[in-house]
């Protein structure tokens, strides 16, 4: 089974349109158009258009192209923001919200040309009536796995040790160190993004495709065939090998 993957986007749509035009582009050596992409999560916040990402990705899906969408911890934390009243992400630390400057909910806000000169309460309300309902329902109807015979796919990880049904949402979506520092097999290869690397990371066991968009490194894009991970790139396929010795904590 044929089944590409792009990893976390967070707000830049230039990126996004060529990750899904390299697809295209593949689609046309292999003669599949119907191979399904999934999309890793984290669709907004620190890149400049987040309102664009969420845009595109709701116009593939009203053209039932065969996109799947996960939900990332950022999209999480918007769609809290966006409750009838404003509510933090429990995973946060204290001292941070959605709107802390290290987390980009202000770039996405501005994204939508809301007024950030305002605080609390205003910006709560001219947020809600700036950000279309097409949008809201999207971040509400995101899943948190999608799995093959030979492949798992999520935003973060998962818990060693822990079946598959059984895992937690929070862990799906935040997980990272007990995840990252495990090399057991997890019975099928696992394919996240959320804690960004230089570049795309096989570990054996799982595979990491998140490589920085949202700090302005490039969105990567991968396809698999079983087991198999080749990156795209403009110049074709990239095979993506795991290392002789395993060390990717």
């Amino acid at each position: 089974m044929r089944i590409y993957a792009v990893g976390d986007i967070h707000g830049q749509l230039d990126m996004l349109r060529a990750a899904h035009a390299m697809i295209a582009a593949d689609r046309q050596i292999t003669g599949d158009d119907q191979a399904p992409v999934i999309h890793l999560g984290d669709y907004t916040d620190r890149g400049p258009d987040s309102a664009g990402v969420l845009d595109y990705l709701i116009g593939g899906k009203a053209e039932e192209q065969p996109w799947r969408f996960l939900l990332g911890n950022h999209d999480r934390m918007m769609r809290l923001y966006l409750s009838d009243i404003p509510r933090r992400d429990p995973q946060l630390k204290a001292e941070f919200t959605w709107l802390h400057p290290r987390l980009g909910g202000m770039e996405t806000l501005r994204s939508y040309d809301v007024k950030v000169g305002l605080t609390g309460i205003p910006l709560h309300l001219a947020a809600r009536a700036a950000i279309p309902d097409a949008h809201k329902e999207f971040l509400f109807g995101l899943e948190v796995m999608v799995e093959t015979d030979d492949l798992v796919f999520v935003h973060a990880g998962i818990r060693p040790g822990v079946a598959l049904r059984k895992q937690s949402v929070e862990d799906l979506i935040w997980i990272r160190d007990e995840f990252r520092n495990d090399q057991q097999d997890h019975g099928k290869l696992i394919v996240h993004g959320h804690s960004p690397v230089d570049s795309p990371e096989h570990c054996g066991n799982r595979i990491n495709l998140d490589t920085g968009a949202g700090y302005g490194k490039p969105l990567t894009t991968a396809v698999f065939e079983g087991r198999d991970c080749w990156i795209l790139t403009g110049t074709g396929r990239k095979i993506l090998l795991p290392p002789d010795s395993v060390d990717c904590g």
